[in-house]
Protein backbone atom coordinates (compact mmCIF):
# COMPACT_ATOMS: atom_id res chain seq x y z
CA UNK A 1 0.00 0.00 0.00
CA UNK A 2 3.08 2.43 0.81
CA UNK A 3 4.60 1.12 -2.22
CA UNK A 4 1.59 2.57 -4.07
CA UNK A 5 1.41 5.84 -2.68
CA UNK A 6 5.21 7.04 -3.50
CA UNK A 7 3.99 5.71 -7.50
CA UNK A 8 1.21 8.30 -7.29
CA UNK A 9 3.65 11.06 -5.54
CA UNK A 10 5.89 10.32 -8.45
CA UNK A 11 3.33 11.07 -11.31
CA UNK A 12 1.89 14.03 -9.97
CA UNK A 13 5.27 16.08 -9.70
CA UNK A 14 5.98 16.42 -13.48
CA UNK A 15 1.95 17.62 -13.88
CA UNK A 16 2.55 19.89 -10.65
CA UNK A 17 5.88 21.20 -12.28
CA UNK A 18 4.12 21.85 -15.73
CA UNK A 19 1.07 23.47 -14.14
CA UNK A 20 3.39 25.97 -12.44
CA UNK A 21 5.63 26.75 -15.61
CA UNK A 22 1.90 27.23 -17.53
CA UNK A 23 1.35 29.41 -14.38
CA UNK A 24 4.40 31.59 -14.72
CA UNK A 25 4.04 31.73 -18.53
CA UNK A 26 0.25 33.17 -18.20
CA UNK A 27 1.45 35.58 -15.79
CA UNK A 28 4.76 36.91 -17.38
CA UNK A 29 2.23 37.67 -20.22
CA UNK A 30 -0.22 39.43 -18.25
CA UNK A 31 1.91 41.22 -16.75
CA UNK A 32 4.51 42.20 -19.35
CA UNK A 33 3.77 41.14 -22.87
CA UNK A 34 0.33 43.27 -22.53
CA UNK A 35 2.19 46.28 -21.60
CA UNK A 36 2.81 49.19 -24.20
CA UNK A 37 5.85 49.52 -25.50
CA UNK A 38 7.72 52.60 -24.04
CA UNK A 39 10.28 53.59 -26.48
CA UNK A 40 9.98 55.00 -29.71
CA UNK A 41 13.13 54.18 -32.21
CA UNK A 42 13.88 56.22 -34.82
CA UNK A 43 16.78 56.78 -37.51
CA UNK A 44 19.56 59.56 -38.36
CA UNK A 45 19.48 60.61 -41.72
CA UNK A 46 21.39 63.92 -43.33
CA UNK A 47 20.42 65.89 -46.64
CA UNK A 48 21.79 64.70 -49.41
CA UNK A 49 22.02 66.59 -53.10
CA UNK A 50 22.27 64.01 -56.03
CA UNK A 51 24.85 65.21 -58.72
CA UNK A 52 23.79 64.70 -62.39
CA UNK A 53 24.64 66.13 -65.68
CA UNK A 54 22.12 67.58 -68.49
CA UNK A 55 23.80 66.00 -71.23
CA UNK A 56 24.48 62.43 -71.88
CA UNK A 57 27.95 61.05 -71.88
CA UNK A 58 30.93 58.42 -70.57
CA UNK A 59 32.43 58.97 -67.68
CA UNK A 60 35.89 60.07 -68.28
CA UNK A 61 37.01 60.17 -64.89
CA UNK A 62 36.14 60.53 -61.19
CA UNK A 63 38.24 62.76 -59.00
CA UNK A 64 37.01 62.40 -55.45
CA UNK A 65 36.05 59.14 -53.94
CA UNK A 66 33.26 57.98 -51.60
CA UNK A 67 34.06 59.54 -48.17
CA UNK A 68 35.96 61.93 -49.64
CA UNK A 69 34.91 65.81 -48.77
CA UNK A 70 34.77 68.00 -50.80
CA UNK A 71 33.86 72.15 -50.72
CA UNK A 72 31.09 74.15 -52.49
CA UNK A 73 33.24 74.34 -56.51
CA UNK A 74 35.07 71.36 -56.83
CA UNK A 75 35.12 69.54 -59.77
CA UNK A 76 34.03 65.75 -58.57
CA UNK A 77 33.83 64.47 -62.33
CA UNK A 78 34.54 64.74 -66.13
CA UNK A 79 32.62 63.73 -68.71
CA UNK A 80 33.26 62.41 -72.17
CA UNK A 81 30.79 64.45 -74.52
CA UNK A 82 32.64 64.46 -78.05
CA UNK A 83 29.14 65.19 -80.08
CA UNK A 84 28.62 68.35 -78.00
CA UNK A 85 32.34 69.30 -78.99
CA UNK A 86 31.70 68.42 -82.57
CA UNK A 87 28.01 70.66 -82.24
CA UNK A 88 30.60 73.46 -80.46
CA UNK A 89 33.44 73.88 -83.94
CA UNK A 90 29.77 73.91 -86.15
CA UNK A 91 28.08 76.86 -83.74
CA UNK A 92 31.62 78.65 -83.77
CA UNK A 93 32.00 78.23 -87.69
CA UNK A 94 28.68 80.17 -88.05
CA UNK A 95 29.46 82.82 -86.05
CA UNK A 96 32.86 83.78 -87.72
CA UNK A 97 30.80 83.73 -91.03
CA UNK A 98 27.84 85.83 -89.65
CA UNK A 99 30.61 88.15 -88.18
CA UNK A 100 32.28 88.16 -91.78
CA UNK A 101 29.03 89.34 -93.04
CA UNK A 102 28.16 91.53 -90.93
CA UNK A 103 31.37 93.89 -91.53
CA UNK A 104 30.71 94.08 -95.00
CA UNK A 105 27.67 95.53 -94.22
CA UNK A 106 29.06 98.03 -91.96
CA UNK A 107 32.21 98.49 -94.60
CA UNK A 108 29.92 99.35 -97.89
CA UNK A 109 31.59 98.40 -101.17
CA UNK A 110 35.26 98.14 -101.68
CA UNK A 111 37.33 101.05 -102.63
CA UNK A 112 37.53 100.10 -106.28
CA UNK A 113 34.05 99.78 -106.36
CA UNK A 114 33.44 103.29 -105.17
CA UNK A 115 35.84 105.05 -107.45
CA UNK A 116 34.42 103.44 -110.24
CA UNK A 117 30.99 104.67 -109.23
CA UNK A 118 32.32 108.45 -108.68
CA UNK A 119 34.00 107.84 -112.12
CA UNK A 120 31.44 107.48 -113.64
CA UNK A 121 29.44 110.26 -112.11
CA UNK A 122 32.24 112.70 -112.99
CA UNK A 123 31.34 111.49 -116.79
CA UNK A 124 27.66 112.08 -116.32
CA UNK A 125 28.84 115.60 -115.08
CA UNK A 126 30.67 116.27 -118.34
CA UNK A 127 28.21 115.04 -120.13
CA UNK A 128 25.55 117.26 -118.79
CA UNK A 129 28.00 120.24 -119.07
CA UNK A 130 28.46 119.56 -123.05
CA UNK A 131 24.83 118.76 -122.99
CA UNK A 132 23.83 122.31 -121.66
CA UNK A 133 26.27 124.33 -123.80
CA UNK A 134 25.25 122.56 -127.01
CA UNK A 135 21.35 123.16 -126.37
CA UNK A 136 22.44 126.70 -125.25
CA UNK A 137 23.99 127.73 -128.75
CA UNK A 138 20.78 125.92 -130.64
CA UNK A 139 18.24 127.94 -128.72
CA UNK A 140 20.43 131.03 -129.86
CA UNK A 141 20.55 130.02 -133.55
CA UNK A 142 16.76 128.62 -133.27
CA UNK A 143 15.70 132.54 -131.71
CA UNK A 144 17.25 133.67 -134.47
CA UNK A 145 15.41 131.26 -137.22
CA UNK A 146 18.76 130.04 -138.08
CA UNK A 147 17.95 126.28 -137.38
CA UNK A 148 14.44 124.26 -137.19
CA UNK A 149 12.14 123.92 -134.01
CA UNK A 150 13.00 120.01 -134.49
CA UNK A 151 16.54 120.48 -134.29
CA UNK A 152 16.22 122.43 -131.00
CA UNK A 153 13.61 119.80 -129.57
CA UNK A 154 16.70 117.06 -130.18
CA UNK A 155 19.26 119.06 -128.32
CA UNK A 156 16.60 119.84 -125.54
CA UNK A 157 15.84 116.34 -125.23
CA UNK A 158 19.74 115.00 -125.13
CA UNK A 159 20.31 117.86 -122.10
CA UNK A 160 17.38 116.37 -120.57
CA UNK A 161 18.91 112.98 -120.89
CA UNK A 162 22.49 113.81 -119.76
CA UNK A 163 21.07 115.48 -116.79
CA UNK A 164 18.95 112.13 -115.47
CA UNK A 165 21.77 109.90 -116.75
CA UNK A 166 24.23 112.06 -114.11
CA UNK A 167 21.66 111.58 -111.48
CA UNK A 168 21.43 108.12 -111.99
CA UNK A 169 25.61 108.25 -111.99
CA UNK A 170 25.36 110.15 -108.67
CA UNK A 171 22.79 107.83 -106.39
CA UNK A 172 24.81 104.61 -107.61
CA UNK A 173 28.17 106.70 -106.15
CA UNK A 174 26.28 107.82 -103.25
CA UNK A 175 25.21 103.97 -102.89
CA UNK A 176 28.52 102.70 -103.00
CA UNK A 177 30.23 105.08 -100.54
CA UNK A 178 27.74 105.03 -97.78
CA UNK A 179 27.33 101.33 -97.52
CA UNK A 180 24.23 99.20 -97.24
CA UNK A 181 21.12 100.00 -95.59
CA UNK A 182 20.34 100.36 -92.08
CA UNK A 183 17.69 97.67 -92.25
CA UNK A 184 20.55 95.74 -93.54
CA UNK A 185 23.06 96.22 -91.21
CA UNK A 186 20.41 95.73 -88.60
CA UNK A 187 19.66 92.34 -90.07
CA UNK A 188 23.56 91.58 -90.15
CA UNK A 189 24.22 92.23 -86.64
CA UNK A 190 20.62 90.27 -85.61
CA UNK A 191 22.10 86.64 -87.19
CA UNK A 192 25.53 87.61 -85.35
CA UNK A 193 23.79 87.64 -82.28
CA UNK A 194 22.26 84.87 -82.83
CA UNK A 195 24.92 82.85 -83.75
CA UNK A 196 26.69 84.04 -80.59
CA UNK A 197 23.59 82.45 -78.75
CA UNK A 198 24.05 79.00 -80.70
CA UNK A 199 27.38 79.21 -79.35
CA UNK A 200 27.12 80.09 -75.52
CA UNK A 201 24.04 77.07 -75.46
CA UNK A 202 26.83 74.79 -76.41
CA UNK A 203 29.51 76.36 -74.73
CA UNK A 204 27.25 75.81 -71.37
CA UNK A 205 26.21 72.32 -72.52
CA UNK A 206 30.48 71.80 -72.67
CA UNK A 207 30.69 73.24 -69.45
CA UNK A 208 28.43 70.36 -68.08
CA UNK A 209 30.86 68.05 -68.89
CA UNK A 210 32.63 69.17 -65.50
CA UNK A 211 30.64 68.01 -62.61
CA UNK A 212 31.11 70.73 -59.89
CA UNK A 213 30.01 70.51 -56.01
CA UNK A 214 26.98 72.90 -55.17
CA UNK A 215 27.56 72.56 -51.49
CA UNK A 216 30.19 72.22 -49.21
CA UNK A 217 29.92 68.07 -47.88
CA UNK A 218 31.14 64.58 -48.13
CA UNK A 219 30.38 62.21 -51.14
CA UNK A 220 27.96 59.43 -50.03
CA UNK A 221 27.77 57.38 -52.90
CA UNK A 222 29.11 56.93 -56.80
CA UNK A 223 26.74 55.16 -59.13
CA UNK A 224 28.28 54.90 -62.58
CA UNK A 225 31.71 53.09 -62.86
CA UNK A 226 34.51 55.20 -65.34
CA UNK A 227 33.68 54.19 -69.29
CA UNK A 228 29.90 53.62 -68.28
CA UNK A 229 27.53 55.99 -70.43
CA UNK A 230 25.16 58.47 -68.41
CA UNK A 231 22.36 60.11 -69.24
CA UNK A 232 20.31 62.76 -69.22
CA UNK A 233 19.81 64.05 -65.53
CA UNK A 234 20.61 60.50 -64.81
CA UNK A 235 22.53 60.31 -61.20
CA UNK A 236 25.97 59.98 -61.01
CA UNK A 237 26.73 60.58 -57.37
CA UNK A 238 25.28 62.10 -53.89
CA UNK A 239 26.74 64.75 -51.55
CA UNK A 240 25.79 64.47 -47.58
CA UNK A 241 25.04 68.01 -46.49
CA UNK A 242 26.98 67.46 -42.93
CA UNK A 243 25.14 70.22 -41.70
CA UNK A 244 21.93 69.29 -42.27
CA UNK A 245 21.31 66.47 -40.31
CA UNK A 246 17.64 65.50 -38.89
CA UNK A 247 15.97 62.36 -37.70
CA UNK A 248 13.09 60.37 -38.85
CA UNK A 249 10.38 58.43 -36.49
CA UNK A 250 7.51 56.69 -37.19
CA UNK A 251 4.98 57.02 -34.48
CA UNK A 252 1.68 55.94 -33.95
CA UNK A 253 -1.47 58.31 -33.73
CA UNK A 254 -2.54 56.65 -30.56
CA UNK A 255 0.68 58.24 -29.18
CA UNK A 256 1.61 61.24 -31.43
CA UNK A 257 -0.38 64.00 -29.42
CA UNK A 258 3.28 64.78 -27.86
CA UNK A 259 5.12 64.98 -30.95
CA UNK A 260 2.57 66.86 -33.10
CA UNK A 261 3.59 70.33 -32.39
CA UNK A 262 6.08 71.50 -35.12
CA UNK A 263 9.14 73.84 -33.23
CA UNK A 264 8.37 71.57 -30.20
CA UNK A 265 12.10 70.56 -28.37
CA UNK A 266 12.59 66.81 -27.78
CA UNK A 267 15.66 64.66 -26.07
CA UNK A 268 16.44 61.54 -27.63
CA UNK A 269 19.24 58.65 -26.96
CA UNK A 270 21.80 57.72 -29.49
CA UNK A 271 23.32 54.87 -28.21
CA UNK A 272 26.04 54.38 -30.76
CA UNK A 273 27.26 57.89 -28.98
CA UNK A 274 25.88 56.68 -25.62
CA UNK A 275 24.50 60.79 -25.49
CA UNK A 276 21.45 62.41 -24.85
CA UNK A 277 20.61 65.19 -27.79
CA UNK A 278 17.98 67.63 -28.22
CA UNK A 279 16.22 67.99 -31.45
CA UNK A 280 13.43 70.29 -33.05
CA UNK A 281 10.39 68.47 -34.47
CA UNK A 282 9.76 70.49 -38.32
CA UNK A 283 7.50 68.02 -40.09
CA UNK A 284 5.03 65.92 -39.02
CA UNK A 285 2.95 63.87 -42.00
CA UNK A 286 0.92 61.25 -42.42
CA UNK A 287 2.59 57.86 -44.38
CA UNK A 288 -0.77 56.65 -46.05
CA UNK A 289 -2.32 53.42 -46.39
CA UNK A 290 0.14 51.74 -47.05
CA UNK A 291 2.12 52.45 -43.58
CA UNK A 292 2.03 50.20 -40.79
CA UNK A 293 -1.00 50.15 -38.94
CA UNK A 294 -2.21 48.46 -35.57
CA UNK A 295 -5.80 47.22 -34.72
CA UNK A 296 -7.25 49.22 -31.66
CA UNK A 297 -9.10 45.52 -30.59
CA UNK A 298 -8.36 42.12 -32.23
CA UNK A 299 -12.20 42.34 -34.12
CA UNK A 300 -11.10 46.35 -34.87
CA UNK A 301 -12.82 49.42 -34.48
CA UNK A 302 -10.79 51.48 -36.39
CA UNK A 303 -6.85 51.35 -37.74
CA UNK A 304 -4.17 53.18 -35.46
CA UNK A 305 -2.75 55.10 -38.83
CA UNK A 306 1.07 55.83 -38.51
CA UNK A 307 2.57 59.45 -39.02
CA UNK A 308 6.58 60.23 -40.27
CA UNK A 309 8.11 63.11 -37.54
CA UNK A 310 11.24 64.81 -38.74
CA UNK A 311 13.52 66.44 -36.42
CA UNK A 312 16.94 68.28 -36.66
CA UNK A 313 19.55 68.52 -33.77
CA UNK A 314 19.84 71.88 -32.60
CA UNK A 315 23.75 71.02 -32.29
CA UNK A 316 24.30 70.33 -36.35
CA UNK A 317 28.35 70.01 -35.37
CA UNK A 318 27.07 66.25 -32.91
CA UNK A 319 29.19 63.50 -34.78
CA UNK A 320 25.91 61.65 -35.86
CA UNK A 321 26.13 59.35 -39.11
CA UNK A 322 23.49 58.81 -41.07
CA UNK A 323 21.53 55.31 -39.83
CA UNK A 324 22.29 55.55 -35.99
CA UNK A 325 19.58 54.51 -34.67
CA UNK A 326 17.47 57.45 -32.46
CA UNK A 327 15.65 56.75 -29.44
CA UNK A 328 12.93 58.20 -27.07
CA UNK A 329 11.88 56.72 -23.72
CA UNK A 330 8.61 57.61 -22.72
Amino acid sequence: METENKKSGSKLIPILVFAAVIIAVGLYGFFFLNQEDNIIQGEADVTEVRISSKVPGRIEKYLVEEGSYVRKGDTLAILSIPDIEAKLAQATAAEQGASAQNQKAIKGARQEQIQGAYEMWQKAVVGVDIAKKSFDRVQNLFDKGVVTAQKRDETEAQYKASTATEKAAKSQYDMARNGAEREDKEAAQAMVERAKGAVAEVESYIAESYLISPIDGRISEKFPNVGELVGTGAPIMNVAKLDEKWGSFNIREDRLKDYKDVGKTITVYVPALEEHLDMTIYYVKDLGSYAAWKATKTTGQFDRKTFEVRARFKDSSVDVLPGMSLIIKE
